[in-house]
């Protein structure tokens, strides 16, 4: 081990709020809203409101899925919370999502608006609700849940692991890096075995436990992460990850969902917000600035 800094952790913690890292300005350790601040309504059912980080991009790849299986009440607003900035803590995003991360959706297309936060559980709501992306049947249907759930549990130690303390922390910490890199390979390794038995995580159908890993381990390999991760951590090792990453990111609605709430990279690939299909082809960054 190479690290020269030593920390002997108190009996009890205490918030140091100058902590140092990428996300110091806007961690802290109570929930709640810091300000109060509305959250716009466009004029379609659904109401989205989030970030094209990973998690933000699985729900409009969704929605963009759903939209081009002709499923017309997935239309939908898309509006950019920027947690760079703390929009999350917002009164009106906390009242939609009292746990302050994107994406937060609310359902309006019934008597009453329904809120539905943390991304698994809006992929499950859209799924159920328009019949499409999970299978009705078992075991099929419970071999996609199990790689949901298998996302959700997992994707912590890549990314609040491995790419926090790879690209974002302070300093370099030999042991948390290759703590959470041999962890995000042997992740890899799972997937890959999974994926040269089957074309898709559920079987020979893709489905939303593809579209929920995709944005992390497609990203991964694909070199989409945090820098020059994928080199790092050998990821054209994992060629049936690979194999599958591609087939996915070739999809016209992937293409589309990874661009709504996009707010860094090529303006051409920014769609920031999105309130109707046509703003692929006249709102992206691209066009607004000329």
């Amino acid at each position: 081990m190479t690290d020269s800094n030593e920390y002997t952790p108190p009996k009890v913690w205490t918030w140091k709020q100058p902590n140092g890292g990428a996300f110091a300005s806007i961690n802290r350790p109570i929930a709640g809203p810091t300000h109060e601040k509305e959250l716009p309504v466009g004029r379609h059912p659904l109401q989205l409101y989030s970030l094209a980080t990973p998690n933000g991009q699985k729900v409009t790849i969704l929605l963009e899925e759903l939209l081009a299986l002709g499923h017309k009440g997935a239309e939908y607003d898309a509006w950019l919370i920027k947690i760079g900035d703390g929009d999350q803590f917002g009164s009106g995003f906390v009242d939609v999502n009292p746990n302050s991360k994107i994406p937060a959706l609310v359902d309006r297309s019934g008597a009453k608006p329904v809120r539905v936060f943390e991304s698994g559980s809006i992929l499950l709501h859209l799924a159920e609700k328009f019949g499409a992306f999970l299978p009705t049947t078992q075991p099929e249907r419970a071999e996609v849940l199990s790689w949901l759930f298998w996302q959700m549990g997992s994707a912590p130690y890549l990314g609040g692991g491995f790419g926090h303390f790879y690209a974002y922390a302070p300093t370099k910490i030999e042991y948390a890096i290759d703590r959470f890199a041999m962890e995000t390979k042997r992740q890899l390794d799972v997937l890959d075995r999974r994926l040269a038995e089957s074309e898709y995580l559920g079987g020979a159908d893709y489905s939303i436990a593809d579209i929920a890993v995709f944005p992390w381990y497609g990203g991964l390999v694909k070199g989409w992460l945090y820098g020059d991760s994928a080199e790092f951590l050998a990821a054209h090792e994992y060629k049936n990850v690979l194999r599958w990453a591609d087939a996915i990111a070739a999809r016209p609605a992937v293409i589309r969902g990874r661009m709504v709430n996009r707010a860094n990279g090529d303006p051409a690939g920014q769609l920031r917000e999105r309130h109707d299909a046509s703003d692929f082809e006249t709102k992206t960054q691209d066009k607004i600035a000329s």
